[in-house]
This record gives structure tokens, C-alpha cells and sequence, in this order.
């Protein structure tokens, strides 16, 4: 534990914001439509939700679950629920209105509209795992797919999405510069952006990559005997975050859990967010090994959300990333093996590291009562990076 005993953790706590957005930004209907659609998929199966009941003696809680998302569709992540459900979505609004008839998602999953959508591009930009799904969906829709990746996403990620038959564009800048030539290029040649970061004007895929993600909170929350008295979640854009507050309000109502936001030090918009009370952007000196939580702007969409669910916000430094993967992997407490991602692991390394601290326990009311979701939102979606990691290496 001494890693986790010496981390340096930044917390902020903030009495979230009054209103109804867990309702209304992302409506009940969101969720079951997606949830209809996705559980239909071919390949589809419930991941597995751990208990790590020896770890929760160890750090003085009543129980941390994991919800191991790695073997999502083959694809190593939950984003696969979102990318390639929004890519649905876009090309059912799409199709609706050039043939002047409704289309239905179960004709287009059908193949039915299948020439069609190949006139129709597909553009984003991503870390990896979103750009997956994306490339996954297109190949099994038919649409053509062009991705834009920062500097810093590994070539592995890359090819994983060639292999879907995506065109990948790398850019020299980062995550934010990518998004912003994904929506540029778009706007020239006709393309559609499936993003998961909403902006003005844009709204209705971030709503339905946050929908797709519904799929996981139910699997979990109906895995689960009882409500879990705190939620450790990933930052990024916030779509995930704010997707899962979103499902567990709606799930268990007044019993929904105390949301903790975790992300990088080095890319702490949702932190900075909290501090200042509205949506703020970071600048990005250096890039996490958290390749996925890697972005200095927080999505909209998701602030709306986060900004009256989550009451804490935690940054963790990089160096307890990697001891976490090990610790996973090669378990020395009787724990079943996981194999999880760098990203997978920010709400376990932040809810280890904060049970050193007694303050910031106490501050995070973390007692022997607690009952801890974590997402563990990636399996091992780069071999390369997940070697050294394994190897001993940070990254």
C-alpha cells in the first residue's frame, strides 16, 4: 500500500446543484430504447460485476464491487455500448429523412438499409475506445468510418480500428484539437460526427453514447441486493460519469449513492469544473497514462448532469496507476484475477489511496458501512502498453 499511502490526492466537495437532469437530459425512455437495442445485439452477454470482499476488509469498508467491463462485445470496453448505438441512432435520423419514411433501428441492425448507408460517413475523434466502437458499428452497418486520433494514442489502439475498416487521421495536437478537425472536416464534406462531448447545437449523439452506457448501470444495479452507498467514476468529458449517475438515480431514486468523480491530475477539467461552479476547460501540459480520461473539456451535456449528482471531486496522480493494474491482475489476497486498462482503474486506485488517509476517508464518509461501485470501464485494450505495465513499467 505504500504507494497509495504517499499518493497525493486533490479533493473538492461541492453541494450539488438542484434539479432534475438525471431525469430530463437523460430521460427514462433513453435508457430502456437503448437498452432494447443493444441487448438484441448478436454477441451480447451481462459482464461481470466482482466482489472484491477480501480488498474491502482491507480498507475498512463493507464491500467494493467492480463491474469489469473488458469483455464487452469483444471489444475490451464499455465503450462499446455507446459508439456503435449513437452510430445507429445518427443513421436511423439520417435514412428518416432522405427516404421520407420513419426507419427502425431493428431494420437498419437488419442490414435492410445496408446500401444505403454506405453513402453515409461517420467521423469522430478519439483516445481509442470510443473510436473502436465507432469502427465497429460502422463495419457491421455498412457506413464508412473516418477517426481522428491525437499524437499520443498508441498505434496499437490505432490498428485495432483499422481492423474495422475505419480511416484513421492522426493530428499533432491533442484529444481537444482532435475533436475540433473531426467537427471542421465534417462540416465541409457532408460527414456526421458520432462524438461522445456534446456542444451548442450538438446534442443528440452524446445523448445516445450516454444512453448506451445505461446498459452497464442496469446490468449492475440489478446485480446488486441493495442500493451502494458511494459510486467511484471515471472523468474524462464526463459522458460516462454523468451517464451512470444519471442510470442510479433513476434506478434507486432517493437510495442513489454518493457520486465521486475521479480523474488525472494532469487532466482534471471536471475538478476544475466543480471549483469554479460551471464548465471549465484545463490545459493539458502532459499526457496521463489514463490515455482515456486523457481531455481538457468537459462535455455540456454531462456538466448538467454531474453538476447536481456528484458531490465530490478527486484528482489521483499517475504514479498509482500502474500498481493498480498489477495489483488486479496478480491479486496477493485469494481475489480472482482482472485484467483491466489503465482507465479502467482511476475510482479503485482513488478509493484505495483515499482509505490511507483518514481525513480524507472521513471526508468521503467512508466507513465499514460503505458499499463501493467501481467501473472498471476497460479490459486490456492496448497488449503493448499493458505488457510493460505489467513489466513493472509506468506505461
Amino acid at each position: 500500500m505504500t504507494a497509495y499511502q504517499t499518493a497525493t490526492l486533490h479533493h473538492v466537495h461541492r453541494t450539488p446543484d438542484a434539479g432534475d437532469a438525471a431525469s430530463t437530459v437523460l430521460s427514462p425512455t433513453d435508457f430502456s430504447r437503448a437498452v432494447t437495442e443493444i441487448t438484441s445485439w448478436p454477441g451480447y452477454t451481462e459482464t461481470p460485476l466482482a466482489s472484491l470482499d477480501t480488498l474491502a476488509r482491507e480498507l475498512g469498508v463493507g464491500a467494493v464491487h467492480y463491474k469489469h467491463e473488458g469483455p464487452r462485445f469483444g471489444l475490451g470496453s464499455f465503450k462499446a455500448l455507446g459508439g456503435s448505438y449513437a452510430a445507429m441512432r445518427v443513421l436511423q435520423r439520417v435514412l428518416s429523412e432522405q427516404l421520407g419514411q420513419d426507419v427502425t433501428l431493428q431494420d437498419i441492425s437488419a442490414g435492410k438499409y445496408r446500401e444505403a448507408c454506405d453513402k453515409i460517413t461517420l467521423v469522430s475523434a478519439t483516445d481509442g475506445n470510443h473510436g473502436r466502437s465507432l469502427a465497429w458499428g460502422c463495419e457491421r452497418l455498412g457506413a464508412p468510418c473516418r477517426i481522428y486520433i491525437h499524437a499520443e494514442v498508441s498505434e496499437g489502439r490505432a490498428e485495432a480500428m483499422r481492423a474495422f475498416g475505419a480511416e484513421i487521421i492522426r493530428i499533432t495536437g491533442d484529444y481537444d484539437a482532435s475533436v475540433a478537425l473531426a467537427r471542421e472536416e465534417a462540416e465541409q464534406n457532408g460527414w456526421y460526427v458520432v462524438s461522445d462531448t456534446s456542444w451548442p447545437g450538438y446534442t443528440e449523439p452524446p445523448r445516445d453514447v450516454m444512453a448506451g452506457y445505461g446498459v452497464m448501470t442496469r446490468e449492475a444495479c440489478e446485480a446488486m441486493d441493495q442500493a451502494p452507498t458511494h459510486v467511484f467514476l471515471q472523468g474524462g468529458v464526463g459522458g460516462l460519469a454523468a451517464s451512470v449517475a444519471a442510470g442510479l438515480r433513476q434506478y434507486w431514486g432517493e437510495d442513489s449513492p454518493r457520486v465521486v468523480v475521479v480523474e488525472p491530475e494532469l487532466a482534471a477539467c471536471l475538478f476544475e469544473s466543480a471549483k469554479a461552479g460551471v464548465a471549465t476547460n484545463f490545459a493539458i501540459q502532459d499526457e496521463t497514462i489514463m490515455a482515456g480520461l486523457s481531455c481538457g473539456e468537459p462535455s455540456p451535456m454531462a456538466w448538467e448532469i454531474l453538476s447536481q449528482e456528484a458531490s465530490d471531486y478527486l484528482t489521483i496522480p499517475d504514479s498509482i496507476v500502474a500498481p493498480t493494474v498489477r495489483m488486479l491482475a496478480r491479486p496477493q489476497n485469494g481475489e480472482e484475477p482482472i485484467e483491466a486498462g489503465e482507465s479502467a482503474v482511476a475510482g479503485l486506485a482513488a478509493l484505495m489511496a483515499a482509505c490511507q488517509n483518514d481525513d480524507l476517508k472521513s471526508a468521503l464518509g467512508l466507513d465499514a458501512g460503505s458499499r463501493v461501485l467501481l467501473i472498471g470501464s476497460e479490459g486490456v485494450t492496448d497488449p503493448e502498453i499493458y505488457a510493460r505495465i505489467m513489466e513493472g513499467h509506468d506505461a
